[in-house]
């Protein structure tokens, strides 16, 4: 016969909730909400179900991030506990809705609760610096979507120095994750706009991007926000509370950089018009006195030089901003996916250099 153990009730709930700590430290619970309610504003209480079985689910109101209801499909991050009554709990640390029925429900439901608080008003919006040069962006490395951003840079206007905060971009620990890289720009205050940037993907895969504390943490940015997630036809809440809002990845780095064919084309355009005015000045004086004619010919002339002057300003701009004057300086172009184990080329001024990735660390 096994000898049985005597324990108080204090202790064999101690020992019950060591080994459920110890065999389930982390949980995740998929089901259907029910019996939803919250207590004093600051206790959440529901159950988690499906056709057969029931849990009962315990979690802070600071800790529910996203409109709950009853019939909603969610999965719950937490860990099983008894309580001091001796009762089952499963206590809950985080919550994300799921499937697409689920996911705009509590889209909608957020999405008036913020809008009546003023988040998305138009008058909050801030446009892009005129002087950009310093760009943070908060993505994951090894998605397209950046690969993309980074592509569409270079090819335009170039020169831009460009900070990166590695982060995941979709599940249940992406919102947070991008909540502190958005701190952590704000706190070093070296950037003048912020990119958070996502492929398309799922609804599922982009539900991260309607938790209500990600859309504050953007709203309370000092800097502003520019976001490129999904394809053109999704919206996040996290798209309408930034102060621009691009289709694409690759719509955002256009919009934060001009097309250097285009300013060419505008200097020639205007070298033309000014060629023109010239021209219809002088012919116009062809038949006056010479002495007039000298007045303002040395006018015209003067405002040639002023014309060619802004010109090889402009050219002096536009040659300093050149991606191969930037490799003079010392700076390497990285082509491919920083993936550990993937084959990636640095371009420098006199070389190319082909590389193994053999570690990342987080700066």
């Amino acid at each position: 016969m096994e000898a049985s153990i005597q324990l108080s009730p204090t202790e064999f709930i101690s020992v019950v909730n060591q080994t459920l700590e110890y065999a389930y430290s982390s949980v995740l619970l998929v089901g259907e909400v029910a019996s939803f309610k919250v207590n004093q504003g600051k206790w959440v209480f529901f159950d988690v179900k499906d056709e057969e079985s029931s849990v009962s689910c315990f979690m802070t109101m600071y800790q529910l991030r996203v409109p709950l209801e009853d019939g909603m499909k969610i999965v719950v991050r937490g860990v099983p506990k008894l309580t001091k009554w001796g009762k089952f709990s499963f206590t809950v640390n985080s919550v994300m809705p799921v499937g697409e029925g689920s996911i705009k429900k509590a889209y909608e439901l957020l999405k008036k609760k913020l809008a009546d608080e003023g988040l998305f008003d138009a008058d909050k919006k801030r446009g892009i610096p005129g002087d950009l040069s310093r760009v943070g962006v908060i993505s994951s490395t090894a998605a397209a979507g950046y690969a993309d951003f980074i592509k569409i840079l270079n090819e335009r206007w170039g020169g831009l120095d460009v900070q990166v905060a590695h982060t995941q971009v979709q599940g249940a620990d992406a919102s947070d994750q991008i909540i502190r890289a958005l701190r952590y720009f704000n706190e070093k205050g070296e950037v003048q706009i912020i990119a958070i940037l996502r492929g398309g993907g799922s609804a599922d895969d982009l539900a991260c991007f309607n938790d209500e504390a990600l859309v504050r943490e953007i709203a309370a940015s000092k800097i502003p926000v520019i976001t490129g997630i999904g394809h053109e036809v999704d919206e996040s809440l996290v798209d309408l509370v930034a102060d621009i809002r691009a289709s694409t990845p690759s719509n955002a780095a256009q919009m934060l950089t001009p097309d250097k064919s285009s300013v060419r084309q505008k200097v020639d355009i205007e070298i033309q018009r000014a060629s023109l005015m010239i021209k219809d000045k002088i012919d116009s004086l062809k038949n006056k006195e010479n002495e007039k004619i000298v007045r303002i010919f040395e006018a015209i002339q003067t405002k040639i030089e002023e014309h060619e002057r802004r010109l090889a300003e402009r050219m002096k701009l536009l040659s300093a901003m050149d991606p191969e004057r930037v490799l003079q300086r010392g700076y390497a172009i990285l082509r491919g996916k920083v993936v550990i184990g993937n084959n990636i080329n640095i371009v420098m001024a006199e070389k190319e250099i082909k590389a193994l990735v053999k570690e990342i660390n987080e700066r």
